[in-house]
């Protein structure tokens, strides 16, 4: 069975490896885009407080299986030949990469829309946990566990 989505500790899954699985799809001869997201850690949050680092955790099982079940059912619309979401857990710097979600696909108009949904599902699906590291206005740290839904700006 191909995985179309996981968790992964830091260092265990990449970029490239993310490209290669996209290009050994059966299908792939049926893909003329191919569109990234990379969220990578922010070095200010939506307070303007200043973050030093994130720390990732999931509960794993049941994260791979919801990241799974999104690829799976998006795979599912018109002209899309694949579809991922992989979620790096770990201490993370800011700059660093913390998830990739890709879509191939025939058309870019499908690609992209598609790949916009996938990631607002994964932000509100999936059980993954993220914790700031601060730097307060007093220079001392502290570290808040931060609710997606709290840390997502209104479009």
């Amino acid at each position: 069975m191909t995985h179309y989505a996981g968790v992964h500790e830091k260092g265990k899954f990449s970029l490239p490896e993310l490209m290669d699985s996209i290009k050994k799809n059966d299908e792939f001869n049926k893909t003329g885009a191919i569109a990234l997201f990379i969220g990578v850690a922010r070095g200010e949050n939506n307070e303007g407080q200043k973050v030093q680092k994130l720390t990732l955790e999931a509960y794993e099982e049941k994260a791979a299986e919801v990241l799974e079940n999104i690829c799976v059912d998006l795979k599912e619309k018109p002209g899309i030949v694949d579809v991922q979401i992989h979620h790096l857990l770990g201490e993370f710097k800011v700059g660093e990469d913390l998830v990739y979600v890709s879509v191939a696909g025939s058309h870019r108009p499908e690609v992209f829309s598609v790949l916009r949904e996938a990631v607002e599902r994964y932000k509100h699906e999936a059980p993954v946990f993220k914790k700031e590291q601060i730097i307060n206005e007093q220079g001392s740290i502290q570290e808040t566990w931060v609710s997606e839904k709290q840390n997502t700006k209104p479009e």
